[in-house]
């Protein structure tokens, strides 16, 4: 076979694999949540029945980037929503790259401005990029799909006044619903955030929590624990980073709650997946 034939039939078949993927995605239904494996930082990646995007958050780099390679087909390049929960680099570092390197519909945020060079970058890609982005705070709610939807659950506009000192004071908290199952996406939120939620009369229970602030030894007290109630939790860590990221003591406590941990530092990225009823993880826990 010439050369041009055999280039020919190698760009047919990866034309013929796109197309066959293509109809796959689109015949596919149910909601799948990704805790993407990006290190030491967060980002979760979540696709509605009908193909609508959201990316919480994106790790400190370009990692971020190959494990969207990772469930999402090579021809997608566009996100619907991009959820920053704040402006530190273990969350927003990704996020510039992913406005580089994607289409983003639309970003919304805590609002706080930072005086950091990382947010500074992400103020010039959104500018450059021309991508709509305004804060959210507690009481807002985000239509995602049919019957599914975020809650926003933090920041408190009073959490602006006076100005806080730290991003992870304001934190974007939110509380995924699918029929009748839920995701709990905390941020990096810490004990006094956890008892205000607590205390707040919002609903906060949930069949998956994102464990609060990489399992550190102040986040996941055992009152928000009880409330939260999760089937799962998931803690989103480094291998062997520098701040000993998940906690002894967190992890204990978390042990204590009875529901299935993972961790991305050990288990890498993790899938779940629903129907509103059922809820799946690719660790083949079944709830």
């Amino acid at each position: 076979m010439s050369s041009w034939k055999k280039t020919s039939f190698i760009i047919l078949i990866i034309a013929s694999s796109l197309i066959w993927y293509a109809v796959f995605r689109e015949s596919r239904s149910g909601l799948s949540v990704s805790f993407l494996n990006v290190g030491q930082g967060d980002a979760i990646f979540i696709e509605t029945p009908h193909g609508n995007q959201v990316l919480i958050d994106g790790g400190a780099g370009r990692r971020v980037l190959s494990e969207l390679g990772s469930v999402m087909p090579a021809y997608d390049r566009s996100i619907d929503l991009v959820i920053a929960t704040q402006t530190d680099l273990d969350h927003l570092g990704g996020l510039v790259e992913v406005v580089k390197n994607f289409t983003v519909g639309r970003v919304i945020e805590n609002g706080y401005k930072a005086n950091t060079q990382v947010f500074s970058d992400w103020g010039s890609v959104l500018a450059e990029k021309h991508v709509s982005h305004d804060a959210v705070s507690v009481g807002d709610r985000i239509q995602l799909d049919d019957g599914m939807y975020l809650d926003i659950l933090g920041p408190f506009p009073e959490d602006f006044d006076p100005e806080p000192k730290k991003a992870n004071e304001v934190m974007v908290v939110a509380r995924l619903v699918y029929g009748e199952r839920s995701f709990l996406f905390t941020g990096d939120i810490e004990r006094a955030d956890e008892i205000r939620l607590t205390q707040s009369g919002l609903d906060i229970t949930s069949d998956v929590l994102k464990v609060a602030h990489h399992g550190s030894k102040y986040s996941s007290t055992n009152l928000f624990l009880e409330k939260v109630s999760p089937r799962f939790t998931v803690v989103s860590a480094g291998a062997n980073n520098r701040y000993g990221h998940p906690h002894p003591e967190a992890l204990d406590r978390l042990r204590a709650l009875g529901a299935t941990l993972f961790r991305t530092d050990e288990n890498g990225r993790l899938l779940f997946s629903s129907d509103g009823k059922v809820l799946i993880s690719s660790e083949g826990a079944i709830r």
